[in-house]
């Protein structure tokens, strides 16, 4: 199945950046080292991360459900990955139970594409609305004392479902596009994104470790 390379180096271009926000905040958390206390990093950028990736993932959910017709499919690759997420959860609640990650990224685009399904036959007018409201009334609860995130990163998937409507429709590129031959190692990360997740913070605690930092 072909990929586009130009989505592959976006997400690829996340996982950097989230690794950079990860190993940041893993090495404040310890105590180890603090590269800035200012709120554009420390809020900003990973919510800018974040919604990189869910927007991506409406594209490529468009992309995938287009060549493939199947709501079995994309059912079990939503379970999947938010098992991946359970998980995580699991691990943090026994390593790190003050900093448990009951519902992260990959929970919410393992439920998103899921609950995607609903809205996969929406006309793209319609399907924008949805995601401009989504984010709007997400950023407005965002503001309260509560912290109630999940319409925010909903809007994100669903602006991104429609884009993929817009510029992918049926599967294919309705742009031209050359493709820049340097971002191949960006791309092979964008590729192999969820294994990265996956393993990029235990790597960073196991070098700690043997380093005798923590």
């Amino acid at each position: 199945m072909n990929r586009y390379w130009e989505i592959d180096a976006t997400r690829g271009t996340a996982v950097v950046l989230m690794v950079l926000f990860n190993y940041a905040f893993a090495l404040d958390y310890l105590k180890i080292y603090t590269l800035t206390e200012g709120w554009a990093f420390w809020w900003l950028f990973p919510r800018l991360v974040a919604g990189t990736f869910i927007f991506v993932a409406g594209i490529s959910l468009t992309i995938s459900y287009s060549r493939s017709r199947s709501w079995e499919r994309q059912v079990r690759r939503g379970l999947k990955i938010f098992s991946l997420g359970m998980l995580i959860t699991a691990a943090t609640f026994l390593l790190i139970p003050e900093a448990t990650v009951w519902f992260g990224i990959l929970h919410f685009i393992g439920l998103s594409i899921i609950l995607s399904l609903l809205f996969i036959k929406t006309e793209l007018r319609y399907l924008l609305v949805a995601g401009v409201v989504a984010l709007t009334i997400g950023i407005y609860l965002n503001n309260f004392v509560f912290d109630f995130p999940w319409l925010l990163w909903l809007g994100f998937f669903l602006i991104g479902m429609a884009a993929g409507k817009k510029f992918y429709h049926e599967g294919k590129r309705q742009f031209s596009l050359r493709e820049i031959k340097t971002t191949k190692p960006i791309n092979f990360l964008g590729r192999h994104s969820l294994i990265i997740y996956l393993l990029h913070q235990p790597v960073l605690l196991i070098l700690l470790r043997i380093l005798g930092l923590f």
